[in-house]
């Protein structure tokens, strides 16, 4: 099972790539984990300096922006 990881400290724009995701992941029909991780200190272990982010299976796919739900749906396949 795929983990997905969102990082950020809960503004509008994490919010809004949390929402992406997760349409993305009903069109594709996809089941995964999901954490939301809001901790600075935590985001910072992952060497992002800028939210939100999202990290797949450990690897981080998008820094500082909100994608479109297909260009998610393109990184989580």
């Amino acid at each position: 099972m795929k983990k997905i990881q969102i990082l950020g400290t809960g503004c509008p724009k994490c919010k809004r790539l949390t929402e992406h995701v997760e349409t993305a992941l009903n069109e594709l029909g996809i089941e995964c984990e999901i954490e939301k991780v809001t901790d600075i200190n935590d985001i910072l272990n992952f060497g992002v300096i800028m939210t939100p982010a999202l990290v797949v299976d450990g690897e981080i796919k998008i820094v500082g922006k909100i994608s479109s739900v297909g260009e998610i749906k393109e990184l989580i396949q």
